[in-house]
């Protein structure tokens, strides 16, 4: 296994965790709304999903020069 190999491989499961961290906080988000009523979730909902994304790019912004040869 080659090293660009290495890198795809722990850039996809940084990938998968990211993804799952965002669909835990939507699924959390979606529980405190029901406890709580409709308030103010939406907002935060909104932010918390803005915020994984952001997350998200950063850490393929950060990787993608690693694959330049």
């Amino acid at each position: 296994m080659g090293m660009k190999d290495q890198f795809q491989d722990k850039s996809e499961q940084w990938q998968q965790q990211a993804k799952q961290k965002a669909q835990e906080g939507r699924e959390q988000a979606q529980r405190g709304r029901q406890g709580q009523g409709q308030g103010q979730g939406p907002d935060r909902d909104r932010m918390r999903d803005e915020e994984a994304e952001r997350l998200q790019r950063e850490e393929q912004e950060r990787l993608d020069p690693d694959y330049d040869m």
